[in-house]
């Protein structure tokens, strides 16, 4: 195995040209290389060995494309310049031809979504306006300046509650602008960004900067993939929920190896059972668990996965006193607020305290649900292209049904815009909107569809959809005897099943196939289905937990 660059196996095997003195790998050889100890990553059809290399400016994430093409993922989280790092970890050039998965419309489509950035870059589209932050700053401090004197001017309980739940939106729209910064949408000088990010996540939130950037950069990464492996690290950690959540068939399924009777527990079957009804109830809980991580990852007491463990250890923190004292100044305050400046009982700060913090993970984790969950869960293994992946696991958010499109601008904090920032996570949330337009007609005019949007409360109703759908029975004829431990499909609030029906019909759309295709990975019918449009099965399916329409009405 390679040592990020600095040695070169001999058992790699790799194919040579003759008159070439540069290595040349076939696909087949790169696919060899998944884990973090052995990781080969290509970048514009060549070949770099990044194994063990958890010096990475950017932490583990890197080790989420091992095995695989990293050109666009690597386009969308650096800036201009960076490639020349990558020298001293060249191995070889990439043989084009063995790369049989892309055909030249993929090449070509590749190439338009590629040009479509320098165009935006080209554009401006990626500088910020210091105003529009400078405002959202001071706006931000003007809630959290509210909410603690309701608490110091006021006895009143009706003041106190509505100073928790203002505390609570203050915390979200912090982890809105430390997600920005830290995504350095905001200054080039990415220390800048990084600080800035200490002050909004650890001081103001709790939240470690560090511990967030392994999470959501990996979550960027490969949105809505499972590992390809037990050992590899190239799953998202986002939907990393079992036993709680499963957000696929297979997901639901992913904990029987862990039993020696190859059976789900008493309590994975209940929980996924009834997970449509308990995933509220969890995202009150989320900011809690985000607490516990966080400092967890500050003062080296654990980590939340395996690529944040491996990143502490071999990296450690990068800022360890600023996130240290960050947090416990956040907890000092914190104290002082919940406390009523000393002069509440404890059973009173502690109705303060979950009050602003359930209400926060609620706010937080709607958006995140209203964004991704639902969307297509792909294995690693079979992940479409960069664009692909990206547009079919997000969805934007707008307006309507009595919500007006400016308030869900400001809830969501440039996030209803999800698919264009996947798209583009260092563009500043000022310029999505103008962005958005430009990737709605890439789409139309490569994808022969639009990127997916949806209202809060529609967005609602095919979450409860997906997570009936993740708790269906059993597809696998041999497991049979346990489809009693699942739930059967719901239909929609409305009585009919017309949501799952253009879901399923947008899914075959985004991935060109055919209309008579069904999308539940063992469906019979599906071969002659591809034949009869000419298509053999496509590279990248997703296990929609949808079956199709006609199917899905039975």
């Amino acid at each position: 195995m390679g040592k990020g660059g600095d040695a070169r196996p001999a058992s790699r095997g790799p194919m040579r040209l003759v008159g070439d003195k540069s290595e040349k790998f076939t696909w087949t050889e790169v696919k060899k290389h998944i884990t973090p100890e052995d990781a080969w990553v290509v970048y514009q059809n060549k070949v770099y060995d990044v194994s063990n290399w958890h010096e990475h400016p950017g932490g583990g994430v890197i080790f989420t494309h091992a095995g695989d093409d990293m050109t666009d993922i690597f386009a969308a989280f650096h800036a201009q310049g960076s490639q020349a790092m990558m020298k001293k970890f060249y191995v070889g050039d990439l043989i084009p031809e063995s790369v049989e998965h892309k055909d030249q419309r993929q090449l070509d489509f590749e190439k338009g979504y590629r040009d479509l950035r320098a165009k935006l870059v080209m554009m401006g589209m990626f500088k910020s306006s210091k105003p529009f932050y400078a405002y959202k700053c001071s706006f931000n401090m003007c809630m959290w300046l509210t909410a603690v004197a309701m608490v110091y001017f006021s006895d009143s309980l009706a003041v106190h509650i509505g100073s928790a739940l203002l505390l609570g939106l203050f915390w979200q729209q912090c982890g809105w602008l430390a997600h920005d910064f830290l995504h350095h949408q905001v200054f080039k000088h990415r220390k800048y960004g990084d600080l800035a990010g200490i002050f909004w996540g650890d001081l103001m939130q709790g939240f470690s900067m560090q511990w967030w950037k392994n999470k959501h950069n990996g979550h960027h990464a490969v949105p809505n993939l499972h590992n390809s492996s037990l050992e590899s690290q190239d799953g998202d950690p986002d939907i990393d929920t079992m036993p709680l959540l499963a957000w696929s068939l297979k997901q639901a399924q992913s904990f029987r190896a862990m039993n020696a009777d190859g059976k789900d527990s008493t309590f994975v079957k209940y929980a996924i059972k009834f997970q449509a009804f308990t995933y509220f109830p969890i995202l009150l809980l989320a900011r809690i668990s985000w607490l516990r991580e966080s400092f967890k990852t500050a003062y080296g007491l654990g980590a939340s996965t395996e690529n944040a463990k491996l990143e502490m250890e071999r990296r450690g923190l990068q800022y360890p006193l600023l996130e240290k004292v960050g947090i416990a100044l956040h907890y000092t305050w914190m104290l002082v607020l919940s406390t009523g400046f000393g002069r509440w009982s404890v059973a009173y700060s502690l109705m303060y305290f979950f009050t602003a913090t359930c209400s926060s993970g609620l706010f937080l984790a709607l958006v995140f649900g209203l964004g991704h969950n639902g969307m297509s869960v792909y294995d690693a293994t079979t992940r479409p292209d960069f664009w692909k992946l990206q547009v079919t696991t997000t969805r934007n958010i707008t307006g309507g049904h009595g919500i007006p499109q400016f308030f869900v601008d400001w809830f969501c904090g440039g996030l209803q815009y999800q698919v264009d920032h996947h798209l583009f996570p260092m563009m500043p949330r000022n310029n999505l909107k103008k962005c958005h337009k430009l990737v709605e007609s890439f789409c139309k005019d490569t994808m022969s569809d639009t990127t997916h949007s949806t209202s809060p409360s529609k967005g609602e109703e095919l979450w409860k959809v997906h997570l009936h759908r993740a708790n269906a029975p059993d597809p696998h004829p041999e497991d049979a005897e346990d489809d009693h431990d699942y739930a059967p499909p719901r239909k929609t609030s409305d009585g009919h099943t017309v949501g799952e029906e253009l879901w399923a019909i947008h899914m075959k759309r985004s991935e060109g196939l055919p209309p008579d295709y069904d999308v539940d990975p063992d469906a019979e019918g599906n071969e002659k289905a591809a034949a009869k449009d000419g298509n053999a099965e496509p590279e990248g399916k997703a296990h929609y937990n949808l079956r199709s329409a006609d199917k899905t009405a039975q």
